[in-house]
This record gives structure tokens, C-alpha cells and sequence, in this order.
């Protein structure tokens, strides 16, 4: 059961900040060439900041709309990972690109430092946030509401840095060589949080308020886990190869 999404600023302010943004429709930028067909090292982004894996020119084109706070989108990574890094995504029939559904502070503070150095890392990144859910989303319930309040008062890179410190996020950015200054700017980047807008803008034309959602060659799908995709895939991969026999 997908998750429904909450307002980043608690109030409708993101969703109405967004709303005059125009919507970028530039194609994703590989930053590296693909060496041979080993298509998971065909690595993009987006002019939203949404980061793309795989064959850009694959006749599937998944879109994963996530939540790093969602336990369904945490289920979600875990259960699909190996299934598309290791068989649809080499063979290059499917390009995913990863796109944030903001829901709270939480959210934007992951996604500002998943998005935080290398972007040909930035699967290490999420998968590492996504991958360890577990461990460090239930900090939450052992901090007060004094602590929670900083996270939705004052300017916004410092209610960030609350959110940072409170879940030990500084440690865990070390193990990619981000020390602290670096995470803070991150954390203090105009041009990201920018394009995070514009994925809730995009989110919110397309229809989508939960997650995880899919979003397969340009239609949103009605299923919201992996059990439900998988067979939707299969079913695309195998008119594929009716097709072209």
C-alpha cells in the first residue's frame, strides 16, 4: 500500500513555491560512456536533478517516484535492486531513473545529500540510504519535539543541518570522503533544491501524491511494489521479444 505523501514545508508552502516554475524537458546527459554494453555504467542526470541508470535509448523507461522516510519504497529497493541492476538494466532493455517525492524535512535532507558529490556515485549514495532505513529512521521516535521543532523553523539549510546531525547523517556521508563542511554545502545548494522543486511539480502534474510510484514510458502505473511492477515488466520485456521475432 503506497504511502500518502505530506507537504515538505507542513503547510502547502513547497507545492505553491513550485508552481511557477517552468518544467524542463531536456533529455538526460550521460556523464560517462558506456563501456561496451555494460549499461549500469551509463550514468545520468536530469535537467531536474532526477538521476538516470541503464541504456538511454532502452524501449522501457522506468521512473521511480521514492521517499527515503517511505518503508514501502525501502521494501521496494530491497526487493528490486538485484533483479534490475543485474539482468534488465545489463541487457538494455530498461533505463531507471530516480525521482524524489518529498514528503518532510527528512526526505529533502537525504535527497539534497544523496544528490552530494560524484554523480556517477549517486547509486551508492541511495542505495545506501535506502538500504539502511531501517537503522537509522527509527532515531525519530527517541527525539523530542523541541528537536523535531528545528527541523520546520528558520532558514531552510539550517533545519537541514538539524535534520543531519539529529540522524548522524555527517557520519555516515564520511564513508563516500564528504566531511562536514562538504555536507553543509550540499546541504546549502540553491541550484539542487531548485531541481528538487521541480520534481514535486512534475510529481503533482502527473497525478502522483504517494509512494513508491511508477511511471513506465510516460504512464502511470496503478501498481506500488515491486511483486506488482515485476509482472508488468515481464509483461513489456516479453512483448519485446514477440516482437521481434
Amino acid at each position: 500500500m503506497k504511502s500518502a505523501a505530506v507537504n515538505l514545508f507542513a503547510r502547502g508552502a513547497l507545492l505553491a513555491a513550485c508552481a511557477a516554475l517552468g518544467l524542463a524537458a531536456t533529455p538526460p546527459k550521460p556523464l560517462e560512456p558506456a563501456k561496451g554494453n555494460n549499461w549500469n555504467a551509463r550514468i545520468g542526470v536530469t535537467a531536474d536533478g532526477s538521476h538516470t541508470l541503464g541504456n538511454p535509448d532502452a524501449p522501457i523507461k522506468l521512473t521511480e517516484y521514492v521517499s527515503y522516510t517511505c518503508s514501502h519504497c525501502a521494501d521496494f529497493h530491497r526487493q528490486s535492486d538485484a533483479a534490475l541492476r543485474l539482468t534488465m538494466v545489463p541487457k538494455g532493455q530498461i533505463q531507471v531513473t530516480v525521482t524524489n517525492l518529498l514528503r518532510n524535512p527528512i526526505d529533502l535532507t537525504v535527497a539534497m545529500l544523496a544528490a552530494c558529490g560524484d554523480p556517477k556515485r549517486f547509486w551508492v549514495r541511495h542505495g545506501a540510504f535506502m538500504g539502511t532505513q531501517d537503522k537509522w529512521l527509527p532515531k525519530v521516535e527517541k527525539l523530542s519535539r523541541e528537536q523535531q521543532a528545528r527541523w520546520y523553523q528558520g532558514e531552510m539549510v539550517n533545519r537541514m543541518r538539524a535534520v543531519a546531525s539529529d540522524f548522524g547523517f555527517y557520519a555516515k556521508v564520511q564513508q563516500w570522503g564528504l566531511d562536514r563542511a562538504q555536507a553543509d554545502r550540499c546541504l546549502g545548494d540553491k541550484a539542487m533544491l531548485e531541481k528538487l522543486k521541480e520534481q514535486q511539480v512534475t510529481a503533482q502534474t502527473l497525478g502522483i501524491s504517494g509512494t513508491p510510484s511508477f511511471v513506465l514510458n510516460g504512464k502511470v502505473q496503478e501498481v506500488h511494489d515491486w511483486g506488482g511492477l515485476s509482472r508488468v515488466l515481464s509483461d513489456r520485456i516479453a512483448a519485446l521479444r514477440a516482437g521481434s521475432t
